[in-house]
């Protein structure tokens, strides 16, 4: 499942973000922003998938999609959960195509903005220049 969730925020990354991008295991010890959706998959098992980036990360999708240079707070809690939303959004589309557990999703909900402590069974990291996203999954 994080393979599919991963190969949609690589393709955020090329055709949203436009940027070289890398994708690395684990999770950072920055601050970040922290939002998450639950699914539902078709075998019956839920899962959280959390989204979370560094303030840079985000602000660099908020001058994207709304150009502002210098968001506020609450800006870029807005664009974490649309991005959450984007990234498995798209991944549910790769699922159903691909016929690999296609699943519902919910509503993205933010979690807080603080280091990423929550228990999770994989992580990876999306890397842009210096600004990180965390993409964490965890069956419910």
């Amino acid at each position: 499942m994080l393979k599919t969730i991963i190969q949609a925020s690589e393709n955020f990354c090329i055709h949203q973000i436009r940027e070289p991008h890398v994708i690395s295991d684990g999770i950072n010890e920055k601050i970040t922003l922290i939002a998450y959706i639950d699914i539902s998959a078709q075998d019956d098992k839920k899962h959280r998938i959390y989204i979370a980036s560094d303030k840079n990360f985000m602000q660099r999708i908020s001058k994207l999609f709304l150009e502002e240079d210098e968001s506020d707070e609450e800006t870029l809690i807005d664009m974490t959960l649309e991005t959450a939303n984007l990234i498995v959004g798209s991944a549910k589309v790769i699922a159903e195509e691909a016929d690999e557990n296609p699943y519902t999703i919910d509503t993205p909900h933010f979690e807080k903005i603080d280091n990423f402590d929550f228990a999770y069974d994989e992580a990876k990291i999306v890397k842009i220049e210096n600004d990180e996203m965390i993409i964490a999954i965890k069956e419910l």
